[in-house]
């Protein structure tokens, strides 16, 4: 459901079809956000700049910051360092969270 990136993908995230999010293992809130997406149920890929120090060229591409998480969504919107408030509203928005019948 939610996979790491390779390094080489990363130059390839320009126009996405899937929400992305680019981060590092070391940094909280890039932590906080995938327990955000994981606990909604919605699908990502996950980019760690450490593993790919060039990634982190195109996450501050979109969002013109350096800080993280830079999280891009299909719509082609995105969030830095966001609430898990902000992202929540974002993943229902979207209809990203997984159905869920009862």
């Amino acid at each position: 459901m939610n996979e790491q990136s390779t390094p080489q993908a990363a130059s390839e995230t320009t126009a996405t079809e899937e929400t992305i999010i680019f981060g590092a293992d070391w940094c909280g809130d890039c932590r906080r956000a995938k327990r955000v997406f994981d606990a909604a149920g919605a699908s990502y890929r996950y980019i760690d700049l450490v593993a790919d120090p060039e990634a982190a060229d195109v996450a501050r591409d979109i969002s013109g910051r350096t800080n993280i998480p830079v999280i891009l969504y299909r719509d082609g919107s995105h969030q830095v360092e966001p609430s898990n408030a902000d992202m929540q509203h974002k993943i229902d928005e979207l209809g990203l969270a997984a159905s869920t019948s009862a």
